[in-house]
């Protein structure tokens, strides 16, 4: 059995609703270690607090604004709203970043909060959750600077350009990968392998993205191991090892016992 930290999960999300802790105990039984429940938005992350109390120990929550909802970000009420959920146990902030594909909040507005964002990762010591998608290079501009500044964090459920990456991880970042890199659109295999080994993290980013052969379907922490098994085969590796030290990279990462 491959153990591994599902470094992203989004398990506040109403798709889990009716049976959720048995998504948890499945995930702990095929071996899960941890999974990180993020909040995408501030409802998400009070939500996410309530799974990661109800479940010391195994899951965790972040708190933060998803770039389609900078548009209502407010600088006067959300950073404290997030500080809280930091003094709450929150151990990352996020998920935030810039996604220009989808275009739901203009790109000032979205820049706006992700800066607010990396700067409360700043002030708090936390790492940042980061989504990009079309955004290049602001998002390079944006994580080459907070990491000058001394803000650590990572690119999720990364499908960006290998020169995005290395720029992340010139700043002292991780890169994470999901369920993509198992569909048979996937062809960027050199990604996967220039990944460092204690810079890469596995994610489901459940209830989305699930993976191959499970394509289609409600993803689930669970499942994760199929795509650390993917990442192992893309290195040349076995899963059994590779499971542990992407587990280890995430508990470095987000300051988990």
């Amino acid at each position: 059995m491959t153990t591994f930290i599902d470094s992203h999960a989004h398990l506040a999300d109403p798709a889990f609703d009716a049976d959720r802790d048995a998504v948890i105990e499945r995930a702990r039984v095929t071996g899960a270690l941890a999974i990180v429940c993020i909040g995408e938005s501030l409802h998400a992350a009070d939500r996410a607090r309530a799974i990661a109390q109800a479940h010391p120990g195994f899951c965790f929550h972040t708190a933060g604004v998803h770039p389609s909802d900078a548009a209502g970000f407010d600088p006067a009420r959300d950073p404290d709203a997030i500080r809280a959920h930091v003094a709450a146990g929150a151990v990352a902030i996020g998920e935030c970043g810039l996604d220009y594909h989808y275009d739901h909040s203009p790109h000032d507005r979205q820049r706006q909060a992700f800066e607010a964002q990396l700067a409360l990762a700043a002030e708090l010591d936390r790492p940042v959750v980061v989504h990009t998608r079309e955004a290049e290079d602001d998002t390079r501009a944006m994580v080459v600077q907070a990491g000058r500044a001394g803000v650590r964090g990572v690119l999720h459920c990364y499908t960006g350009s290998a020169s995005l990456a290395e720029a992340a991880l010139d700043a002292g970042w991780c890169v994470s990968f999901s369920g993509i890199v198992t569909f048979r659109k996937w062809t960027d295999d050199a990604l996967l392998r220039l990944v460092p080994a204690d810079r890469l993290l596995a994610e489901s980013d459940a209830p989305y993205l699930a993976p191959v052969p499970n394509r289609g379907k409600r993803n689930e922490p669970s499942w994760v191991s199929l795509t650390v098994a993917r990442l192992a085969a893309a290195r040349g590796v076995e899963a059994a090892a590779l499971g542990p030290v992407t587990a280890d990279n995430t508990r470095r990462l987000f300051g988990l016992p």
